[in-house]
């Protein structure tokens, strides 16, 4: 290979990041990791026209996943229809994903969808690379910023360079994500942060400084944390590399980028996955592992 004439500390730096950075945040493994998941308690009936809808959505979800990250639904609400068979729905992929490692993602949340939640008229389930969401009662339009997930690193730091560092990422993800996917680094510590696909810049900001004041309050001094709301989720941490899914791991140490979301805006809010009659599931209900850091608790 050519970097067989790199200099051998060069090679090693490069192959250290590279292999941990593969292990850890490697794509596909990391990218179809679960996260948490959502299920109503209501069931449909088997051969029901909601479950005829509900099968169309999917099909639908996987199909456009391979040209757009972000896509919503509305099937079966015409008033001409069976209102019993009405369903909405929403997919979104990590903005730095290509569009054949999106339709991958989806089509695997889709069949987790079905293994967490069987037969439920509401699901929402979020993986390391995408998410998806269905209801029987329209949710778009809905604002819910409460939290859907958070994690915490079990290790942290006092030091006063790290939460300069840590506050100038969260400050600028807050700042820049406002149109789609943004990825923040200051010294060792990364991040990256996303809205749902159709809000607006105004209403990303909005939730993105909710998330934030999250993480700070609910994980303090974590040297790495992950907290998920409704609409948007925000994450850091102190390791100095960032996991891009498209299989370039060694990431500049000081930089920002942004991804701008290609969708079908509906220029709606949307609420929370969990509502009353939902209950929540952990990764120990599936079987895939959750995602975490090295030494979150």
């Amino acid at each position: 290979m050519r970097r067989r004439n790199l200099e051998l500390p060069l090679f090693l730096l490069f192959f250290s990041c590279c292999l941990k950075s593969w292990f850890l945040y490697g794509f596909p493994i990391r990218a179809h990791l679960f996260i948490y998941a959502g299920c109503s308690n209501e069931k449909y009936q088997q051969n029901s026209l909601f479950e005829s809808n509900f099968n169309s959505l999917l099909s639908s979800m996987v199909s456009s996943s391979s040209q757009m990250n972000y896509n919503g639904y509305a099937i079966g609400n015409d008033s001409s229809t069976q209102p019993e068979g009405a369903i909405f729905g929403l997919y979104q992929c990590r903005g730095d994903m290509a569009m054949a490692d999106c339709s991958k993602c989806i089509q695997n949340g889709v069949n987790q969808v079905h293994l967490a939640c069987p037969y439920s008229y509401g699901a929402s389930l979020q993986l390391e690379g995408c998410y998806v969401r269905y209801e029987h009662l329209d949710f778009l339009g809905k604002l819910d910023t409460s939290v859907r997930f958070k994690k915490c690193s079990s290790s942290s730091s006092n030091d006063v360079e790290f939460f300069r560092r840590r506050d100038d990422v969260l400050g600028d993800m807050q700042v820049g994500a406002g149109n789609g996917f943004r990825v923040s680094s200051s010294g060792l510590v990364q991040g990256y942060a996303q809205c749902l696909g159709d809000l607006s810049s105004q209403d990303c900001s909005s939730c993105l400084a909710d998330a934030v004041g999250k993480l700070k309050s609910l994980c303090g001094s974590a040297a790495a944390a992950d907290v998920f709301l409704g609409q948007c989720y925000a994450r850091y941490w102190a390791s100095g590399f960032y996991p891009n899914s498209s299989g370039k791991p060694c990431f500049p140490k000081t930089s920002s980028l942004f991804f701008s979301l290609s969708s079908n805006p509906l220029h709606r809010l949307l609420r929370s996955p969990f509502t009353s009659k939902h209950s929540a599931i952990s990764s120990s209900d599936l079987h895939s592992p959750p995602p975490s850091f090295s030494d979150l608790a």
